[in-house]
């Protein structure tokens, strides 16, 4: 284990700032007790080649010396035996190594979709649907390929070639000391060309998360696309970012397959030079048929690790680009004191309060949100509204506890201080409607229970027939059992919506409801048409509706005009329209039936 460390180290210092092995792997949970037994194989395995190597030369120099059968097939049996167990250990390495690795790539998914749902939609909306997606799904599985591969490899490189060079050494010193200087060379090579294909990989890997993101947001949008006559546009450029990710593919296999043909080349060459002085050597009688013949047998041997690992590298860069990239979503720090607010029910008498509460996004150059001050008492509607990029989005989400504002400012429940709203006894209060609700592979109704843990069939069907789903369901062949989201039935975006509303409810105890431009997406009868089985939740509840379609103000109570990040106007519909300002002037340039 320690000589594995010691490669790491020294391959990654070689390689400079783009490390070729991710020395965060001996971090993972079990890796070392594994590293020890995958070792212990290893060494048998290297001693089986050694055996192996041994045996054969000494059946064929036995067969040149025309000696008896007897003194022939001892050694054939020895040799035949070696090569056997050197295979199996190689299968025995794998069966050993496999279950770990499964397991490891399955929590580090489960670690990963926690991750995100702890971190929130505003995790989603830095790194994108997507690429999450895709690194949730087919980036896993890149990084069991990648771990089954190069662990295994490495340890292959790191004890196989020196115990093969230490028995060399013994036979015949002169070989031994020109394939010790001639390996770090071929590393050295190898890193140099590594380099190169890890730069085409990673942007090869950027541009697939792009077309994931593309993608999803292309097919998402297609319904208004195809309404606005875009659809043939956005279609191009799919096309246009699927040829990009075509041409860096191509342009890292060019690297890959010409430095693993220049790498064989050399490995090659090294083999002939000792066969070569081996050769001049025999006809001079400096040395034995036997130990010569052993050490051109080994020699292969010798470089057939390096060769493995190479191939195995450029087959699996991917594997440790998204293990990297699901890494950076693991240490993403998560927000710590969760617990301030405890026994906390939202009733009428609560009281919610913002004091010149800052946000300031990482390596933004400017707050998304400054000085935003506004008390919320008891069960009122909330309409949140102002220009896209105003920074609607980005309240609704500190709101919901998925941002933590800047320690400037204050916020406040129930006249208790609190430095964020991710506080457990918060979330327990509010259900959060964004624009595209999440479907889960389940049933109808158990999408539909997700906030619930003991729920009835009937509790169900009142909450679907609230929610206007009743028509949709007589459709369905199996009703509230029909499976419903990936990889099963497709829904439109409407009917999304109205499965969170029959979540919303469903679940009574709830009194805050979030929702963050739900409609946004919905064509304008689909959207008149929910909004209808809508209105009626909003009765008993605190509602903060961001929007940026003005018809919906009308049903509320109160209103926050947000304006770059400030809030530069707020009050009763009523109050604004008096006041003559940036709400009436948003009304008259957009229209009072969508902003």
């Amino acid at each position: 284990m320690q000589l594995f460390t010691i490669l790491v180290r020294v391959v990654n210092k070689i390689g400079g700032v783009n490390e070729l092995i991710d020395k965060r792997l001996l971090a993972l949970p079990g890796m070392r007790r594994y590293l020890v037994i995958l070792g212990i194989l290893v060494f048998v395995q290297a001693v089986a080649i050694i055996v192996q190597a041994r045996y054969l030369s000494v059946a064929i120099v036995n067969l040149w010396n025309l000696q008896s059968l007897k003194s022939i097939l001892i050694p054939t049996v020895v040799f035949a035996v070696a090569f056997l167990c050197r295979h199996l250990l190689t299968v025995a390495q794998n069966r050993v190594f496999f279950p770990y690795v499964e397991k490891t790539s399955g929590e580090m998914r489960e670690q990963l979709m926690s991750k995100i749902f702890h971190l929130g939609p505003a995790e989603i909306e830095k790194r994108g649907t997507g690429n999450i997606v895709t690194m949730a799904l087919e980036g896993i599985d890149k990084v069991q390929t990648y771990l089954m591969l190069v662990i295994i490899k490495i340890l292959d490189m790191s004890i196989t070639p020196w115990l093969i060079l230490l028995y060399i050494l013994f036979l015949r010193w002169e070989q031994a000391i020109f394939l010790f200087i001639i390996f770090p060379v071929i590393i050295l090579f190898m890193v140099i060309l590594g380099l190169a294909a890890q730069s085409k990989a990673d942007r090869q890997y950027e541009g697939y998360q792009r077309l994931s993101n593309h993608f999803v947001d292309t097919l998402r949008g297609l319904p208004t696309l195809k309404q606005l006559g875009l659809s043939k546009r956005y279609a191009d450029n799919v096309f246009d970012v699927s040829e990009s990710y075509r041409k860096e593919t191509m342009s890292t296999l060019r690297i890959a397959l010409t430095s693993t043909f220049a790498l064989d080349f050399f490995t090659t060459l090294s083999i002939a030079v000792v066969a070569v002085f081996l050769g001049f050597d025999l006809l001079d009688g400096k040395v034995m048929l036997l130990p010569a013949l052993t050490i051109l047998v080994l020699a292969p041997e010798y470089f057939l690790p390096i060769r493995n690992f190479a191939n195995d590298y450029h087959a699996t860069l991917n594997g440790k680009n998204a293990l990297s990239a699901v890494l950076e979503v693991l240490n993403e720090p998560e927000m710590n004191q969760t617990d301030e607010l405890t026994d906390f029910k939202w009733q009428k008498d609560a009281t919610l309060k913002f004091t010149k509460m800052t946000f300031t996004y990482p390596n933004a150059d400017k707050p998304a949100l400054k000085d935003v001050s506004v008390t919320i008492q008891g069960m009122k509607k909330i309409g949140i509204i102002g220009a896209s990029g105003s920074g609607k989005s980005t309240l609704i989400n500190i709101i919901g506890g998925f941002l933590a504002p800047d320690k400037k400012g204050q916020i406040e429940i129930n006249g208790q201080s609190l430095p964020h709203l991710n506080q457990k006894a918060w979330q327990r209060n509010f259900l959060y409607i964004p624009q595209n609700p999440y479907l889960f592979h389940a049933t109808l109704a158990q999408n539909i229970a997700f906030y619930v843990d003991h729920v009835t069939s009937d509790s169900i069907n009142h909450a679907a027939r609230r929610a206007g789903l009743n028509e949709w369901i007589k459709t369905l062949p199996d009703g509230l059992d029909t499976m419903i989201g990936e990889g099963a039935r497709t829904v439109s975006g409407g009917q999304a919506q109205r499965i969170a509303l029959a979540r919303a409810f469903l679940d009574t105890n709830r009194k805050v409801l979030l929702f963050d431009e739900p409609t946004a997406h919905l064509d304008i009868e689909t959207e008149a048409a929910l909004k209808k089985d809508i209105l009626p939740i909003f009765d008993d509840h605190l509602v903060f509706f961001a929007t940026h379609r003005l018809h919906w103000i009308s049903e509320m109570d109160y209103v926050l005009v947000i304006d770059h990040g400030q809030i530069v106007e707020q009050g009763t519909p009523e109050e604004l329209n008096a006041k003559n300002g940036k709400y009436v002037k948003l009304r008259s340039e957009m229209g009072a039936a969508e902003l």
